[in-house]
């Protein structure tokens, strides 16, 4: 099995790292922890095409699939950029395969914005749907879903929720539905990460359009959203690790490159360790998602926790190798320790993705063992 990017996927890869390379957007990112804007990078996303990464040509998208939109995700990871694909292209995967296709070619061209609501699926330690609490550690219930398409209930920290233009969204039972975000309230949410855009959404009967899914497909963009957010921690892990590794060749102590020392050796070679093993399983989780639906799910949870796990060491990482410099905010590190430490919440956290790894292993060897 051959898991190398094709040609086509290598100068995707290489176009957004020089369409983004257009923009300050580390920079940016630390002025807006005193109150400055962040660029809109949304214009650059229509041009690029990344809006309609998941939507059919014929409805006017690229036609292509979550490997392609994990390549896109690891560049915006790199550079802590903030575009509102993480809502978007889940909530185009979700309304293409629920029949709402006359809505499609607006969000292709990114003309307009929309945002997914994301409710995890049953698993066997809970058999309901579920969302992210807006306060604690305790799951709440989905929003319900009414036959005529009407919603009820709240969805909190929902990615790139604040200026959608539509919210797809899905309640319990896996039921879906397509709502106006102007029939909704949005309350955009301050979050450790100003890159990253949250929104609290609640619904109190709003009027929707039923989506008419096909049996996986709530659960399938679930698993998207979490290859796509366990993408983005991969491209930062990658810069973390250059940088570190640039400044232990540099950066000289008792006549000796500090990357000479055994500790810092260590820590860098751990970056690399984790960084690969999350790379393997994009693959897998690219492949999966294209050829493999059944393997599907334990792909992208296995991606989403390795590649959290590995950011989170990572940015410890680069602040303790930069030494006093790199705990200061005149430094990158910080700002990707910020990523870091929201990005593994988000979207039931790291510690939800190994429940699912384990429940799935788990039937798998119960159905074989039958």
């Amino acid at each position: 099995m051959n898991f190398a990017l094709t040609d086509e996927q290598e100068f995707l890869k290489e176009a957004a790292r020089g369409t983004l390379s257009r923009f300050k957007t580390v920079e940016a990112a630390r002025e807006a922890l005193d109150g400055g804007e962040l660029p809109d990078l949304w214009p650059t996303a229509q041009e690029a095409g990344w809006a309609g990464l998941l939507v059919s040509e014929e409805h006017g998208g690229a036609g292509l699939f979550v490997m392609e939109g994990m390549l896109v995700f690891a560049e915006l990871g790199r550079v802590l950029a903030g575009v509102g694909l993480l809502g978007h292209l889940p909530a185009t995967f979700l309304l293409e395969r629920g029949g709402a296709t006359d809505v499609l070619e607006p969000l292709a061209t990114g003309e307009q914005r929309a945002a997914y609501l994301p409710a995890r699926p049953p698993s066997d330690i809970e058999d309901e749907w579920t969302v992210d609490p807006r306060l604690g550690s305790q799951r709440a219930s989905a929003p319900t879903v009414g036959e005529d398409g009407s919603v009820s209930g709240e969805v909190a920290w929902v990615p790139d929720a604040p200026g959608a233009d539509l919210l797809v969204v899905v309640g319990a039972g896996g039921r879906a539905a397509l709502v106006r975000a102007a029939d909704a309230t949005v309350e955009a949410a301050e979050a450790y990460d100003p890159t990253r855009s949250l929104g609290h959404v609640s619904f109190d009967g709003a009027p929707g359009r039923l989506l008419e899914l096909g049996e996986s497909d709530a659960a399938a963009a679930w698993y998207s959203a979490l290859a796509l957010l366990a993408a983005e921690s991969l491209g930062a892990v990658e810069v973390a690790l250059e940088v570190s590794v640039q400044y232990a060749k540099e950066r000289f102590t008792f006549g000796r490159a500090i990357g000479s020392y055994q500790a810092v050796k260590h820590d860098l070679v751990e970056i690399l360790r984790r960084s690969e093993n999350s790379r393997s399983l994009m693959y897998y989780t690219g492949w999966a998602g294209q050829d493999k639906p059944e393997e599907f799910p334990v792909a992208a949870s296995a991606f989403r926790l390795a590649a959290g796990h590995a950011l989170d060491h990572a940015a410890k990482a680069q602040i303790s190798v930069h030494g006093g410099i790199g705990a200061t905010w005149e430094h990158d590190a910080p700002l990707y320790f910020r990523r870091a430490q929201l990005s593994r919440r988000l979207l039931g956290g790291t510690a939800d993705a190994a429940d699912r790894v384990a429940c799935e292993l788990l039937t798998a060897a119960r159905a074989k063992a039958a």
